[in-house]
C-alpha cells in the first residue's frame, strides 16, 4: 500500500474531502486522541503552558490541549488551507491558527514556547518539495529543527509522533534534531506490531532526555546522542556508549586543539605575544562560555 507522503505534497494531499474525513471519521478521531494523550503524558507539563502544535490539522489535538485537565494555551501550524478552514470556521477551536510550511522555518521569537507537540507530521519533511538545493529533505529538516530550538525556552521539550518510511528516514529526522542542539531520544510503543508508534522526544538543555520518560512500562528508549557517538545511525540501537570518543575529545581539549576552548584561546594568545602583538591579560573570564540571554 502506497504511503500518502510518496504520492503528493501535503498541501495537495489534504484536499477538502480529506480534511472533511478528519471531522467525520470516528476512527481517525479516536486514534488521534490516543496519540495526543500519549504525547502529553511524555511532555509531563505540570501547569498550563504555551504549546506549539505542529501540523495541527483540524484542531483535534488542540481541543485536547485546551480542555481540562490540561488547559494549555496553544498555537497551531499547518500547511493545508482546507484543514485550517475546518478548524477555524466549523470547529471553532480555541488556539491561534497559522498557515505555514514548517520546512521553510517557523519565524517565532526566541524562547516563547514552553513545549511543542506534533502528531503524524514530521515524515512529510522527508520528501523534496522541489528540485532546488534548498528544498532537499535534509535542508528542510535542518531549518525546522534549528528554528524550533530557538523558539523553545530553556528546559522546554517536545514530543513528535511520526511514521518514518524506514530506518534511513528515522535516522535523518533524529539526526537533524541532535545537530540543531536538542537532546533527543526515540521511543517506540507496541514495537514489532502493525500498531507500532514512534515518538521523538526532544529537550532544550535540562539534563538527559531519558529522564523525561523514565518509569514508563514496556518502552524501549533510544538516545540519539549516544547513537551519534558510536557512529551515527547506520544501524544498531541500544544504549551502549563509547568512551573512546570522549577520551579523544578530552585529549584534544587538553592539547588546545579544540577551537573555542579555553586552552585553544590561551595558546593563540601566547602565539600572538611571541609575534609582538598587544594581547589582553588573562583573567578568570578568559575562555568562559557565556549563557544565552534573550
Amino acid at each position: 500500500m502506497s504511503r500518502p507522503e510518496d504520492l503528493l505534497p501535503p498541501d495537495l494531499h489534504y484536499s477538502a474531502p480529506t480534511a472533511r474525513s478528519y471531522t467525520t471519521s470516528s476512527r481517525i478521531q479516536h486514534i488521534q486522541s490516543l496519540m495526543t494523550e500519549r504525547a502529553l503524558q511524555l511532555l509531563a507539563l505540570t501547569s498550563p503552558s504555551l504549546v506549539l502544535d505542529i501540523g495541527c490539522g483540524t484542531g483535534l489535538s488542540g481541543t485536547i490541549l485546551s480542555s481540562p485537565p490540561y488547559s494549555h494555551t496553544w498555537i497551531g501550524l499547518d500547511i493545508s488551507e482546507h484543514m485550517l478552514s475546518i478548524a477555524r470556521l466549523e470547529r471553532d477551536v480555541d488556539g491561534d491558527l497559522l498557515l505555514s510550511d514548517i520546512g521553510q522555518g517557523l519565524g517565532f521569537r526566541p524562547g516563547v514556547f514552553d513545549a511543542v507537540i506534533s502528531i503524524s507530521c514530521l515524515q512529510w519533511l522527508c520528501n523534496a518539495e522541489g528540485s532546488h538545493e534548498s528544498e532537499r529533505p535534509e535542508r528542510r529538516l535542518k531549518r525546522f529543527f534549528e528554528d524550533l530550538f530557538k523558539c523553545l525556552r530553556r528546559g522546554g521539550r517536545g514530543v513528535f509522533q511520526f511514521y518514518p518510511r524506514d530506518q534511513v528516514q528515522r535516522a535523518m529526522i533524529t539526526g537533524a534534531a541532535v545537530k540543531a542542539g536538542f537532546q533527543a531520544g526515540v521511543l517506540e510503543d507496541d514495537g514489532g506490531t502493525k500498531n507500532a508508534k514512534l515518538y521523538l522526544v526532544v529537550m532544550v538543555g535540562g539534563g538527559d532526555v531519558t529522564t523525561v520518560i523514565q518509569g514508563l512500562d514496556d518502552v524501549e528508549v533510544e538516545d540519539a546522542r549516544r547513537k551519534r557517538e558510536i557512529g551515527g545511525a547506520k544501524g544498531g540501537g541500544g544504549l551502549r556508549g563509547d568512551g573512546k570518543t570522549a577520551r579523544k575529545k578530552q585529549r584534544e581539549k587538553e592539547q588546545g586543539r579544540i577551537k573555542g576552548s579555553k586552552e585553544w584561546i590561551l595558546r593563540k594568545k601566547e602565539q600572538a605575544e611571541r609575534k609582538g602583538k598587544v594581547v589582553k591579560k588573562d583573567s578568570r573570564y578568559s575562555g568562559r562560555r557565556r549563557r544565552m540571554a534573550f
